[in-house]
């Protein structure tokens, strides 16, 4: 069975090792870029209004006690403000492109999910969506805003059908060649 654990900073920090297992696991990133990840994730733990939760598999055997639960997934996120690297970037590039008002609506008051990653034997089993679920229930920003890859992948699909629409699309980051999608969704999620 699993079970969602949520998690503030110090916790996150914590299992930051297990968070950069999972998400080799699912990335598959170039061995040189995971140093740099492990310390902007450490980083965003120490943005306003930080929360993660862990996806854990619980094995219960009526014959065995509990072992501990193996994390499969993890999903956080913490309100966007000016001064935070990516709020800048998409903020800049949502008024280039959709005007400053509309950029300032979707940006001005928004919760940012960051890193939504499931382990790859978990994937496609209703995890993800459920970790965006728990991770966004109670939340009082406006809207929720995400970057993602450009192309049509699973994780496209699920933000897609959980009503997120994009805001912008082969979306370059400075410094990077890979086009992203930026999406976002009115608060609270249904």
């Amino acid at each position: 069975m699993i079970e969602f654990r949520g998690a503030g900073p110090a916790g996150f920090t914590e299992r930051l090792e297990t968070v950069i297992d999972i998400y080799t696991a699912a990335m598959n990133p170039p061995e040189e870029q995971i140093t740099g990840r492990k310390t902007i994730m450490r980083n965003h733990a120490t943005y306003p209004h930080f929360q993660c939760y862990f996806a854990e598999l619980r094995d219960s055997s009526p014959d065995m006690p509990a072992p501990e639960p193996r994390v499969v997934g993890f999903a956080y996120g913490f309100r966007g403000a000016p001064g935070q690297w990516w709020h800048d970037v998409v903020l800049r590039g949502l008024e280039d492109r959709l005007g400053e008002e509309a950029a300032h609506a979707w940006m001005g008051h928004a919760f940012e999910l960051a890193e939504i990653h499931v382990h790859p034997d978990y994937q496609n089993k209703g995890v993800g969506r459920a970790m965006i679920r728990t991770l966004c229930a109670g939340r009082r920003e406006r809207s929720a805003v995400l970057s993602t890859h450009d192309q049509p992948t699973p994780a496209r699909h699920l933000y897609a059908s959980m009503g997120f629409s994009d805001l912008l699309t082969r979306f370059v980051f400075p410094g990077g060649s890979e086009e992203y999608a930026i999406a976002g969704r009115p608060m609270p999620l249904t």
